[in-house]
């Protein structure tokens, strides 16, 4: 399965209308984990049940779409899943009890609600809410693929503007012919990922070179009284920055991972928790900065999609330990040398990558977290690994068009 995005054009009423469709989902939602906290061992059919009682209390409720308003239950059921599983497994830490969405920002159709027309340019939702004609820009061309096979279409509020997704089932997979190469990742803050044969890739930092364009955007923001106009107006500037920033991040570890598995038969790297890891105060800005995750999506999507080998290590000692005599050479985070006793001198980051590939070739290891997709969604690159991803909810992603 795979993502294609489009921008959508239309009027402010219908803007209006799309969020009106945007806060009956999430009161559907909110409204079912309601019904399972007061009803305990509740399941999926009841939650079902459930919104068709919603649907005849309420008017606006009844005039979205039904598949739309299985698609919230879908949701809610979808984090109550996790919750259980995550008891179940002993997850450490917080288990993720169901919370209710304050902020909801798409709505979700299946296959009815919605008509493509003829030339593929527009897309008209046919519900109550009045949403009407949307025009598509974009760069994808629909007439390659057939109407059965959209088995999703998801209206998404950004800071920018309103988009429409659309989830096929199809195949992604691309022949390649295979370079007989193999490589081992080491991502760091310094330089974005040393490789096994001593290339580095820069770090461009987006968040630390848009932070002065941040803070007076958000210093705007507190300078409006709340609830104005131009309060609305101010958040809205300072979400564009934000928006910016984290496509920029995203792709470039996208451009990144996909150079990096077309020039290579297997990709090792380092199994990292990144939820622990941004935990750290001194460090954790610039953690969420670099952008592991998005790297780690990106390069399991490619693997997949190129018929790769794409295998996650795991990370202890690959610091210390000399790549060429494999004695443990204890070093600080500030020491960026290899000095090893045996006489081999190398730079840190490289004599990691060359362990991690080791490691790769030695054992089987931990070959990939996203099955189909990348567009799952979680604190950490490690939390969702053997889960289907058509069992998953989350906001889905697309390739760039210019890859």
């Amino acid at each position: 399965m795979f993502v294609l995005e489009f921008k959508a054009k239309g009027k402010t009423t219908q803007y209006a209308a799309i969020d009106e469709a945007i806060r009956t989902a999430q009161l559907v939602r909110n409204k079912c984990v309601r019904f399972w906290m007061d009803n305990k061992g509740t399941g999926q059919k009841e939650l079902y049940r459930h919104s068709t009682v919603l649907r005849e209390e309420f008017s606006f409720v009844k005039a979205l779409n039904s598949s739309a308003c299985q698609a919230s239950v879908e949701r809610a059921y979808s984090a109550i899943a996790r919750f259980y599983d995550n008891c179940r497994k002993a997850t450490p830490g917080k288990k993720g009890y169901p919370q209710f969405k304050k902020n909801c920002r798409s709505v979700e159709y299946k296959t009815s609600g919605w008509k493509l027309a003829e030339t593929r340019k527009q897309i008209t939702f046919t519900d109550k809410k009045e949403i009407g004609k949307l025009k598509l820009k974009g760069t994808w061309d629909l007439n390659f693929y057939q109407l059965d096979q959209i088995k999703r279409v998801r209206l998404v509020r950004r800071a920018d503007g309103y988009y429409v997704q659309f989830l096929f089932s199809a195949d992604n997979k691309v022949e390649v012919e295979p370079t007989g190469k193999t490589v081992g990742l080491d991502v760091g803050l310094k330089e974005f990922y040393t490789d096994s044969q001593g290339h580095t890739e820069h770090n461009p930092r987006f968040y630390r070179t848009g932070e002065k364009r941040l803070k007076f955007k958000q210093r705007r923001v507190y300078r409006k009284k709340k609830g104005s106009a131009n309060r609305k107006k101010a958040i809205n500037r300072l979400g564009r920055v934000h928006l910016k920033i984290s496509r920029q991040r995203e792709e470039h570890a996208k451009r990144l991972a996909r150079c990096v598995i077309q020039s290579n038969d297997l990709v090792a790297y380092e199994d990292l928790r990144i939820k622990n890891l941004v935990k750290n105060p001194c460090l954790a800005k610039s953690i969420n900065d670099v952008g592991w995750y998005q790297f780690r999506k990106w390069l399991e999507y490619f693997g997949v999609k190129f018929g790769k080998v794409t295998v996650a290590v795991n990370p202890a000692y690959t610091s210390q330990e000399c790549s060429n005599c494999g004695a443990i050479v204890k070093k600080s985070l500030s020491m960026r040398t290899h000095v090893c006793k045996c006489g081999f001198v190398i730079d840190r980051d490289w004599n990691a990558a060359i362990n991690i590939l080791k490691l790769a070739l030695s054992t089987v290891g931990h070959t990939g977290t996203w099955i189909l997709d990348p567009t799952a969604l979680g604190d950490s690159t490690s939390t969702l690994a053997g889960v289907i991803q058509s069992e998953q909810v989350g906001s889905m992603n697309k390739e760039s068009p210019l890859l």
